[in-house]
C-alpha cells in the first residue's frame, strides 16, 4: 500500500470515528459561568458565607483560585460587554445598564462567540444577556447558535421594587433559540431562571461532547429580585439569598458533572466569577465584600470579583494565585490556548496566560486597568496591581440598605485626586499621594492619555501643585 493510500485510510477511520479524534487532541472547550451582583465572600473558599459552596469548593481545588481579578466597570451591561469583547467601556461605548430595546455592543465589536463559531466551535448562552435588545445585538445573530433567557435584568419588569410603572411598559419576555417563548415573565417563571439555564447547559455539553463548543452561562441571580426553585426554598437556614447561592453552587456542580459525565472534563477550561460586587443597597438581599463600597463604584467593593479557573493540565489544581489581571484580558487569553483567531478590530485587553499559568519571570502585559463608572472616566490600576489612581469623582454609598426585596436609602460623597497602595492597602483606606508623588505623577499622565483617547469631552487631570 502506497503511503498516499495509508494516508486516506487514516483519515478515512478517523472521520468515521468522529470529529473527537482530531477535537481531543488539538482543541479546547470553554466554559464561562458568569453570576450577576454575587460578592466577592458569597462563596467559599473566598470567603465564608453561612451555608455551604461544596461545588465551588470541589471547583477550586481542581483548579486555580483568583484572588485580585477586576472588571472595568461595576454595572451589567458594561461589565458583560468588556468580558465578550475584550474592550474597556470608552472603546465600546457600552456604558452602565442597558434597558428593553438598548443598543448594547455593537457588532463592529465582535465577541467570543463569533470567534470561537468561526473557528468551528458549537456555541452556547443561557440566562441573561445584557448586550443588546435589537434585532442585530441579540444573541442569536451574535454567534451562538443555542440561546435561551432573558434579554436584560430580572428586575426590569412590572414587579420592580422601586418603580415598576417605568419598568412595566415593556413586558420582560423570555428568548429561545431568536423567539419569544414565554411574553410575559412572570414571578413562577423567575423561580426556574437557575434551573432552566443549568438543564440547558447540561443538555448542551451532551449534545456537543464529540466536537468542541464555547458556552456561555450568565446566570441572572444573584441580581434582585431573587427567586429559586421550590427544592432550594428554605434551604440554607439564613434566608433567601443563602438558597439562591445554594442553588447556584447546586448548578456549578451539575455543569461540571456532565462535563465528567460526556468525557469532556479534561478537555474544559471552565471560568466562574461575577461581573462586579453585591448590590449592598438590598440588604439581606444583597451578598458581601471585603473591600470598600460595592456595585456601581469604581471602589475594590464594585471592581474586584472572586475568580476561579480550571485547566486541567495547564493550570496547577488547588493552588491560590494574586496575579492581577482583567475581564478584558479573557478573551485574548482563552483564544491564545484554543489557537482561535483574535477579532480584527483592536481590543484592549492582553494574553494573560504566563502571568495566570504561573510561569517563571511572567510580567503583566498591561501597563495599567482603567475604570469608570456610567460614561465617567474614574481612574486606573498599575498593572502590577500595586497602585490605585482615582482621579475626582463623585460616588454612591448606602446610607440605609433595605430588607427582604425592598432597595435602601444613598447618598452622594466626593473622593477627591487619591493614590492607594493596593499591596498594603486592599481597602483604599489611605490616601498617600503626599508620600508618592512621582508615582502619582506617572499614574496621572497615563489616566490622561486614557481620558484624551476615550473621553475627550472630560476634563483632564491636572498634576498636583507641590
Amino acid at each position: 500500500m502506497s503511503q498516499l493510500s495509508r494516508s486516506l485510510v487514516i483519515f478515512f477511520l478517523a472521520a468515521l470515528a468522529g470529529f473527537s479524534t482530531v477535537y481531543g487532541g488539538n482543541m479546547q472547550n470553554v466554559v464561562i459561568i458568569f453570576l450577576d451582583d454575587a460578592g466577592y465572600g458569597d462563596f467559599r473558599p473566598h470567603g465564608e458565607p453561612p451555608y455551604p459552596t461544596p461545588n465551588v469548593e470541589r471547583l477550586a481545588k481542581e483548579g486555580v483560585q483568583f484572588n485580585r481579578f477586576y472588571v472595568p466597570q461595576a454595572v451589567c451591561s458594561a461589565s458583560r460587554a468588556a468580558l465578550m469583547s475584550g474592550c474597556f467601556p470608552g472603546r465600546t461605548k457600552v456604558f452602565g445598564a442597558h434597558g428593553p430595546n438598548g443598543r448594547g455592543l455593537d457588532p463592529e465589536f465582535a465577541n467570543m462567540a463569533e470567534l470561537y463559531k468561526a473557528d468551528g466551535y458549537a456555541t452556547a448562552w443561557y440566562g441573561k444577556w445584557h448586550l443588546g435588545d435589537q434585532e442585530d445585538t441579540r444573541p442569536h445573530v451574535r454567534g451562538f447558535d443555542e440561546t435561551a433567557g432573558l434579554m436584560y435584568s430580572n428586575d426590569m419588569w412590572k414587579y420592580h421594587a422601586t418603580d415598576p410603572v417605568k419598568w412595566g411598559k415593556v413586558p420582560l419576555a423570555f428568548w429561545e433559540n431568536g423567539k419569544v417563548t414565554i411574553p410575559e415573565v412572570e414571578k413562577a417563571d423567575q423561580k426556574m431562571l437557575t434551573k432552566w439555564a443549568t438543564e440547558n447547559a447540561v443538555r448542551f455539553i451532551g449534545k456537543n461532547k464529540n466536537k468542541p463548543f464555547f458556552m456561555y452561562v450568565a446566570h441572572s441571580m444573584p441580581h434582585v429580585p431573587l427567586f429559586c426553585s421550590d427544592e432550594f426554598e428554605g434551604k440554607s437556614g439564613v434566608g433567601l439569598y443563602g438558597d439562591v447561592m445554594m442553588e447556584i453552587d447546586w448548578s456549578v456542580g451539575e455543569i461540571m458533572k456532565a462535563l465528567k459525565k460526556n468525557g469532556v472534563e479534561d478537555n474544559t477550561i471552565v471560568l466562574f466569577t461575577s461581573d462586579n460586587g453585591p448590590w449592598t443597597g438590598y440588604g439581606n438581599h444583597a451578598g458581601v465584600t471585603p473591600f470598600r463600597e460595592a456595585k456601581g463604584t469604581s471602589f475594590a467593593g464594585g471592581v474586584q470579583s472572586a475568580c476561579i479557573i480550571k485547566a486541567p493540565g495547564k493550570l496547577k489544581a488547588g493552588t491560590v494565585s494574586d496575579a492581577v489581571f482583567s475581564s478584558v484580558d479573557i478573551m485574548p487569553t482563552f483564544c491564545g490556548l484554543t489557537g482561535t483567531s483574535l477579532p480584527q478590530n483592536r481590543i484592549d485587553g492582553k494574553d494573560v496566560w504566563p502571568l495566570i499559568s504561573g510561569a517563571k519571570g511572567a510580567k503583566p502585559p498591561a501597563r495599567y486597568i482603567a475604570f469608570s463608572n456610567g460614561s465617567v472616566f474614574e481612574g486606573i490600576m498599575t498593572g502590577t496591581g500595586r497602585w490605585r489612581l482615582h482621579i475626582p469623582h463623585n460616588y454612591r454609598y448606602v446610607i440605609r440598605p433595605g430588607n427582604d426585596g425592598a432597595g435602601g436609602k444613598y447618598g452622594q460623597k466626593h473622593i477627591e485626586l487619591s493614590l492607594f497602595d493596593m499591596k498594603n492597602d486592599p481597602m483604599e483606606s489611605k490616601n498617600v499621594i503626599e508620600d508618592h508623588p512621582e508615582v502619582a505623577q506617572r499614574l496621572i499622565k497615563i489616566a490622561n492619555r486614557h481620558k484624551a483617547k476615550f473621553y475627550p469631552k472630560q476634563k483632564e487631570q491636572k498634576p498636583r501643585k507641590k
